[in-house]
């Protein structure tokens, strides 16, 4: 897994959608201002590793909804990774997480968080 100048982690998921637009909106705005970027999934946040697991998502103005802030993140090469203890926890298996995440163990979220410059934990 690759090092990003900002890391954000997401510990909610469709139960706070309010918390992953504001993760997804700076995570996004990092990379706008040319940072590199990662969004981990973590705790509950693992159920958005789903193929088309934000649809819907949209808390409104003016916020825009995690569905537009996920496409414009990943064109612009951020990464989303997924926390495997969380996910197996969660009940979920990798062949059910969208295939451009990687599924990454404590270790690589001890790296990822500890060489960013700047970090962002939404719990």
């Amino acid at each position: 897994m690759q090092t990003t100048d900002f890391v954000a982690t997401v510990f909610d998921g469709h139960s706070n959608p309010a918390k992953v637009t504001v993760a997804f909106t700076m995570a996004l705005a990092a990379l706008e201002k040319g940072h590199s970027a990662t969004v981990i999934l973590m705790v509950e946040g693992v159920e958005l590793g789903k193929p088309n697991a934000v649809e819907g998502m949209d808390i409104g103005a003016p916020f825009r909804p995690v569905k537009d802030l996920l496409a414009d993140f990943l064109k612009l090469g951020g990464q989303v990774a997924i926390c495997k203890a969380c996910m197996v926890h969660n009940g979920f298996n990798a062949e059910q997480m969208d295939s451009r995440y990687p599924i990454i163990t404590a270790p690589e979220v001890v790296d990822l968080m500890m060489n960013a410059k700047g970090t962002l934990p939404i719990t």
